[in-house]
């Protein structure tokens, strides 16, 4: 790599990293100012709704890559074309693909850092974030740990190994506790389902504590009334985004042998690997952009270009996403779609710039 092309990826990276962190503020300052709704209920203060802003802002900056990637190299591409630093290095005889070529040596950083970014940073934080605001929240969630949600209800005590969308969570334990909090009665289901106000409990084997012994009883189904409700479920049941790739991949055999939908998890998995190469696209795109009818226009008009371009990007992504599931589209289909149509975009674009 030359100087050149190491000058022109470094006003490129420099650029999109500095379009990510005024994003991330700006949107974690949104969903800031949305989460003080929830502040008082509960345990979940001031202090916790900071916290888990600042924890879940790697899965953000991790969806805002490309928008980020896009601003930042309009930005640092124009302003070398506002200084004629573009125009030298051109008449230097560096053509349109060698000036492609630096770009993209830049893009690849950035890609690079999206990946551990969204694979090793996010889905760590994502969980921690939303178990700590789930405790705080809620007075029944006790505790989080690696052998399932501990849930108190009342005199009960409840132990959730698994949870699943759609109300649904199997291998449950209830143990319930008397005055005196001595055992009475521990209950075992392979499966509930919460229905009509009231949770439906299936193979379920239930030990009555006594004075003279223990009595074993087995019941193929029964209903069981708790104030554990299933928005509790759904705050803490497993989230796509929430998962790394290895999670994901794990997760979705879980459920195809099961026979559970696996098409929101599906689409997750494809978007950890579309949203690297979406930000590769993004600043391919910039190229033409800088260099055609851009060439002449101001720093604040490159910058609304570009949050238009890549805001019609994200809602391009999210509205294929939720279509594909919807109309049951291929999960890979519709997560590649709107990237592959912006990079014929910047491939056309490119075809036509002298």
């Amino acid at each position: 790599m030359t100087r050149i092309d190491r000058y022109v990826a470094r006003h490129v990276v420099q650029g999109s990293l500095v379009s990510l962190l005024a994003l991330v503020v700006l949107f974690s300052f949104i969903s800031f100012v949305d989460d003080l709704s929830n502040v008082g209920k509960g345990e979940y203060s001031l202090n916790l709704a900071l916290e888990y802003v600042a924890l879940t802002t790697p899965r953000r900056a991790f969806e805002l890559f490309p928008l980020a990637a896009l601003i930042g190299a309009l930005m640092g591409l124009g302003t070398l074309a506002s200084t004629s630093e573009l125009t030298v290095i051109r008449s230097a005889g560096v053509s349109v693909r060698r000036l492609c070529l630096a770009v993209m040596a830049g893009a690849s950083v950035l890609m690079l850092f999206a990946v551990v970014l969204g694979e090793l940073v996010a889905p760590q934080a994502e969980r921690i974030a939303q178990a700590m605001r789930s405790v705080a929240i809620s007075d029944e969630l006790e505790v989080n740990t690696r052998f399932g949600f501990w849930v108190r209800d009342g005199n009960s005590f409840i132990n959730i190994r698994r949870m699943l969308s759609g109300n649904r969570m199997e291998n449950v334990s209830i143990y319930e506790f008397d005055a005196e909090r001595r055992l009475r009665v521990a209950t075992h289901a392979a499966r509930a389902t919460h229905a009509q106000g009231q949770w439906m409990l299936e193979n379920i084997v239930q030990s009555h504590v006594h004075a003279d012994g223990v009595m074993r009883t087995e019941l193929a189904a029964a209903s069981w009334k708790s104030l554990f409700e299933p928005d509790l479920v759904n705050v803490v049941s497993v989230r796509p985004e929430s998962l790394s790739v290895i999670g994901l991949r794990r997760y979705m055999a879980y459920l195809s042998k099961n026979n559970l939908d696996t098409g929101p998890f599906e689409l997750a998995l494809w978007h950890k690997f579309i949203y690297p190469l979406a930000t590769g696209v993004m600043i391919l795109l910039a190229v033409p952009m800088v260099l055609g009818r851009l060439k002449s226009s101001g720093l604040g008009q490159r910058i609304v270009v570009g949050v238009l371009v890549g805001i019609g990007f994200h809602v391009l992504s999210q509205a294929s996403g939720h279509l594909g599931l919807v109309y049951g589209f291929t999960p890979m289909v519709s997560a590649t779609a709107p990237t592959l149509l912006f990079a014929a975009a910047a491939a056309w674009m490119l075809a036509r710039v002298r």
